[in-house]
């Protein structure tokens, strides 16, 4: 009788437990996912400040990035995505404004997770299992910029969409 009351408490304390390291799993990859969408929303808005900052005058780079993205792929509903594997960040000539704005055409590429580096993107590493895509939409004079990353965990897939608007705080 002792035996199997130690047991079943065994087996009840294992079931527990699994569903405790599912959870953290799953928590673990809404955490990586809120960062990735947010850092679509900081590469955007450094493309914006270094367009604003680096031209002859606000309102001419102003009008650059909002050229840029409204006739980039980003300007649809199938988003786009950027690879910034190519930039030489060591070069002061404003490397973000050289990030090419890639369209989705239905899908995003998945990022790959560079273990050496501890970096997502598109060229090296291990398929990490998320996907992002940047929209772009004008509203008025400001650009709003959502950032959506997608990753599919046991049967279900789950996506995080995070916003922000970006003014012409130059004006």
């Amino acid at each position: 009788m002792a035996v199997s009351i130690f047991s079943m408490s065994v087996v009840a304390l294992m079931v527990m437990l699994g569903g405790s390291i599912a959870d953290t799993r799953y928590a673990k990859n809404k955490i990586i996912a809120e960062y990735l969408a947010q850092e679509g929303i900081e590469y955007m808005r450094n493309i914006r400040d270094t367009y604003v900052l680096y031209a002859a005058t606000g309102q001419t780079g102003w009008n650059s990035f909002v050229s840029r993205v409204t006739n980039s792929s980003c300007h649809n509903a199938n988003g786009c995505y950027f690879d910034d594997s190519s930039l030489n960040y060591g070069n002061p000539s404003q490397p973000m404004i050289n990030i090419s704005l890639t369209s989705c055409s239905g899908s995003c590429p998945e990022l790959r997770y560079d273990t050496s580096s501890g970096k997502y993107g598109y060229s090296t590493g291990n398929n990490s299992g998320f996907t992002r895509r940047i929209t772009a939409e004008l509203i008025n004079n400001e650009v709003k910029i959502s950032s959506r990353v997608s990753w599919t965990y046991r049967s279900g897939t789950y996506n995080i969409t995070l916003s922000e608007t970006l003014f012409n705080w130059i004006e």
